[in-house]
């Protein structure tokens, strides 16, 4: 009978050097949109599909994140004093009262498979999540990260997010081998992993997404593989060599993806939660309107 995927590891060991000077002395990862950090937005997610441990894996300059997860005890008191109880909710109900929380930190920069492979000793021989945290994942009509859950409930399998780019983007991801296999609710077996390939070779349109559900044997391919591109360890390639002794699917997105990675995807995250907020969406929504006939907008001029 498969285990069931109850943990989930989050790499947020990443310097933000995209983001600075914001990210001097504030990590990525708590970087607001609207008026969550996008943490917050990935460990919600993995709640909402049966996530019930988290390892977090760190590095310099993150206490924040761990501190924002904690119980701010000062601020609870002064928020039950002023009978202020939104904002009482808003940091108290962030986690279930059982989800178990772990931080280990990654020594040194060497790349996403390093990174994963420090979770081993907590997760043990469970299969388990994996999410990048620079990636906010949002349907209205189903949870993507359960859908995959599902698949590997089924299957026993690895499974991958995958999505639809256009074919001149598939340079930017890694992209799966699908061959002939067929779409069958959402899922397609992956016979290969193609790291930025060029549009005239990729192998199919579907790119990797930030999301995984990996049995324990990967751990062992990480073990194994040695430094690739940069001198780091490479998920990719640990992939590609369980491939070789385990089936993997890939499960395709059928909603919104924002890399807050990535400034323009940051700012893309921010109009979209923030247009569908209650209060903000309406005044939002007439502002955009207005300032996209002024002559304010129309004459911005891009760097």
């Amino acid at each position: 009978m498969t285990q069931k995927v109850r943990k989930a590891v989050l790499p947020v060991a990443g310097l933000g050097t995209r983001f600075l000077p914001a990210t001097k002395a504030t990590p990525k990862e708590m970087l607001t949109v609207v008026d969550k950090p996008i943490i917050q937005y990935v460990v919600e997610e993995a709640l909402a599909a049966g996530i019930e441990e988290f390892v977090f894996v760190t590095g310099r300059g993150k206490s924040a994140i761990e501190n924002h997860f904690d119980k701010p005890y000062e601020l609870v008191d002064m928020l039950e004093r002023k009978g202020k109880l939104k904002e009482l909710a808003a940091v108290t109900e962030i986690l279930p009262e059982n989800t178990k929380l772990f931080y280990t930190r990654q020594g040194a920069p060497l790349g996403l498979g390093h990174a994963i492979y420090q979770a081993r000793s907590v997760i043990g021989d469970e299969p388990f999540a994996v999410l990048l945290p620079d990636d906010i994942i949002y349907d209205d009509s189903e949870n993507a990260l359960s859908k995959m859950i599902d698949v590997h409930s089924q299957t026993g399998s690895n499974v991958v997010l995958t999505m639809n780019v256009p074919q001149d983007r598939t340079q930017n991801y890694g992209v799966i081998d699908i061959q002939n296999e067929q779409v069958e609710n959402g899922k397609v077996q992956a016979h290969g992993f193609v790291e930025k390939p060029k549009p005239e070779d990729a192998p199919s349109t579907l790119a990797v997404t930030g999301r995984y559900v990996f049995n324990a044997s990967i751990f062992d391919e990480l073990a194994q593989t040695k430094p690739g591109h940069g001198g780091e360890i490479q998920l990719t390639d640990a992939m590609d060599s369980l491939l070789q002794k385990e089936d993997f699917y890939g499960y395709i997105l059928k909603g919104e993806r924002f890399d807050c990675g990535d400034k323009f995807g940051f700012q893309q995250a921010n109009l979209y939660f923030a247009l569908k907020d209650e209060f903000i969406g309406p005044k939002l929504k007439e502002y955009i309107q207005t300032i996209s006939t002024s002559d304010v907008f129309k004459n911005v001029k891009c760097a």
